[in-house]
């Protein structure tokens, strides 16, 4: 199928590797224009680069700016310049017992994980709405509706993307421009790759074993019992950013494995 994306001009945050550099390869395999975003020069230019080696004919460019701060997203939003369509993907998360959660920590998660969005989109989305036509898609998570006991504070994170994300669409109502929220359950990413060889290692256990024993314990609803790749959930992004998604709009798409219990 034709996403009809060809031409479009699309921002992904945090697309050095994950959700954020498979959703930005698989918008430039349908023809679009890519812009990644990260804050170390080397990884960026190295995650350009594996996408311009694997798509024939991507056009791929990179901005780094560190989005924890207001004026890292102005850099981003200088550098990036207009776009069709916004991917809000940049996020970080840390277990941590919650007594142990200082202000610090909350502050962080909220300005890395929720802001970083709002302060892209409060630019973006009024040029969409003039343009009566744009894409903003927020990466929340399965966290968002089911907050984990082991890393609250990023919960709340998600849960507040949601929030923002559902605001949104609200007043684009009568517009060619949607906002969503795409909820990945637990996805093979750089990062809880790390975690879990970590985990494993501490506990004198393969990898494989480990990660038998988290969806077996810590996530028995799974219904997937495995980790998402990183290009299932970029296969939605993709989808939901293109043109044939424009009865899509408010919504948090759910790409979890069916770890939430829920019929909605």
């Amino acid at each position: 199928m034709d996403l009809l994306l060809k031409g479009k001009r699309a921002l992904v945050t945090g697309s050095t590797s994950g959700i954020g550099w498979a959703s930005a390869r698989e918008l430039a395999a349908e023809g679009a224009h890519v812009v990644l975003s990260g804050r170390d020069p080397a990884r960026l230019a190295s995650a350009v680069a594996r996408i311009q080696a694997e798509v024939a004919g991507a056009v791929v460019s990179g901005v780094v700016a560190d989005l924890s701060t207001a004026a890292g997203c102005q850099q981003l939003l200088d550098g990036a310049g207009e776009l069709d369509i916004l991917v809000n993907n940049l996020g970080i998360f840390e277990p941590k017992p919650f007594e142990q959660i200082g202000d610090e920590d909350w502050t962080r998660f909220f300005e890395v994980n929720v802001m970083s969005g709002v302060r892209l989109s409060r630019h973006h989305l009024p040029r969409m709405k003039a343009r009566n036509w744009g894409r903003i898609v927020f990466i929340s998570s399965e966290s968002g509706i089911c907050p984990p006991a082991e890393m609250v504070h990023y919960g709340m994170s998600k849960s507040a993307q949601l929030s923002v994300s559902r605001g949104l669409a609200e007043t684009c109502i009568g517009t060619g421009v949607t906002v969503n929220s795409v909820l990945p359950g637990p996805t093979r990413t750089e990062g809880v790759g790390d975690f879990f060889a970590t985990l494993a290692r501490d506990a004198g256990q393969t990898l494989e074993q480990a990660e038998h024993d988290f969806f077996k314990f810590a996530r028995p609803t799974s219904l997937l019992q495995r980790f998402i790749e990183p290009a299932e959930i970029a296969a939605m992004v993709t989808y939901v950013c293109s043109p044939r998604s424009a009865a899509t709009n408010g919504a948090a798409l759910h790409v979890e494995g069916g770890v939430v219990r829920s019929l909605i």
